[in-house]
């Protein structure tokens, strides 16, 4: 009788432990009230290959377009000038060294700067060249990206719409994790200086996520998420069939039959 009841409760317990849920949830360690101390935003800034538009602006539309850029080659000083073409600005590509050719400036060194940084520097050089005196100059990035695979709902390249796209901002953009996506290891992939360096996020555990240097993401950053145990079990044929609750239920009667014939 004692070995039928300790078989019955193995059993039940394999059960239970069998039925365990993952973690589904994000920021499970968050109390009502709760002040969570951020780190200082981390802008993203030029690096070689980044494409950007330069607009150069100025009381003197005449001046202002030898700064510019000129894919038509004509150009609306007045509101006189109806027939002419809208300018039009091209894109500068950073190369190697970090450097962009600007119209009559020359080699300007821009990486490592921001949008800001970037437009306060040619500002200056116009204004110190005596070139103009008071310019208006306007950064945009064109071309900055984000990947997101694995276990979501949308994966995929995603463009970098503002300075401060978070990991959360991307994982949204992606539509979310899945049901059998990994919450609490996400890994984020980036070259820094010629490396490529991985990072691990617990989207569970919100300081984690607010401490981690990819908070913030940066271009070309490539985020990954794992798909669970009960998903990777998937992959073979009967992987989660000893996870099934029916089985054990299955298993346990048969297992009680037995004994009873047994100590009967």
């Amino acid at each position: 009788m004692k070995f039928r009841n300790l078989l019955i409760l193995v059993c039940l317990t394999i059960i239970v432990s069998s039925c365990d849920a993952p973690k589904l949830g994000y920021f499970q360690d968050v109390q009502s009230g709760q002040v969570q101390q951020l780190s200082a935003p981390k802008l993203v800034t030029v690096e070689p290959g980044d494409k950007l538009s330069i607009l150069v602006g100025s009381k003197d539309p005449g001046l202002a377009y030898l700064f510019n850029l000129q894919i038509v080659g004509r150009y609306k000083t007045s509101q006189s000038d109806a027939n002419l073409s809208t300018t039009q600005v091209a894109s500068y590509t950073v190369d190697e060294t970090g450097c962009i050719d600007f119209p009559v400036l020359g080699k300007l060194n821009i990486s490592g700067k921001t949008r800001s940084e970037v437009a306060s520097y040619i500002k200056h050089e116009l204004i110190s060249r005596q070139m103009l005196k008071d310019p208006i100059v306007t950064v945009d990035f064109l071309d900055l990206f984000f990947s997101v695979m694995g276990e979501v709902n949308a994966p995929g390249r995603f463009l970098m719409d503002h300075d401060k796209t978070t990991l959360i901002d991307a994982l949204s953009r992606a539509g979310d994790l899945t049901i059998n996506g990994k919450r609490d290891n996400v890994l984020v992939m980036r070259e820094e200086d010629g490396k490529q360096m991985a990072y691990r996020v617990d989207l569970t555990n919100i300081q984690s996520l607010y401490s981690s240097p990819v908070y913030y993401l940066k271009q070309g950053d490539m985020i990954y998420v794992e798909p669970n145990e009960k998903k990777a079990r998937e992959a073979t044929a009967a992987g989660n069939a000893f996870l099934q609750p029916t089985l054990w239920i299955s298993l346990a009667s048969l297992l009680t039959s037995v004994s009873v014939l047994i100590f009967k």
